[in-house]
C-alpha cells in the first residue's frame, strides 16, 4: 500500500508549474485576475488558486482559460515529468 501511494504521488501533475504557465500567459495578453475571471466565468479568487497551484480546474475551464489567453491547451496545461517548463514550451 505504502509503494501503491508513492506511484500515485508521482502521477500527480505539477499544478504550480501549470498554474505560472497560466500566470505568465495572463500577464503576456496584460490582463488582470479579475478580468481573466470575468472572460471565463469565474472568482478573481479561483484563477489566483490556480496560479498558486492550488486548484485543479475542470477540462471545461482549462478550455475557457486557454481560448482567452490564446494558447493551446497544452501550452498551458501540459507538464511532462522530469523536464523543465522551456523544454515542455518547444
Amino acid at each position: 500500500l505504502i509503494s501503491l501511494n508513492r506511484g500515485l504521488k508521482e502521477m500527480k501533475p505539477d499544478f504550480f508549474k501549470i498554474g505560472n504557465k497560466v500566470k505568465l500567459a495572463r500577464v503576456e495578453k496584460d490582463l488582470t485576475q479579475t478580468q481573466l475571471a470575468e472572460a471565463v466565468g469565474v472568482t478573481r479568487q479561483t484563477i489566483g488558486l490556480i496560479e498558486a497551484g492550488r486548484y485543479n480546474p475542470t477540462l471545461k475551464l482549462c478550455l475557457l482559460i486557454a481560448r482567452a489567453l490564446g494558447k493551446t491547451l497544452d501550452q498551458l496545461f501540459w507538464v511532462e515529468e522530469g523536464k523543465d517548463e522551456k523544454e515542455n514550451d518547444r
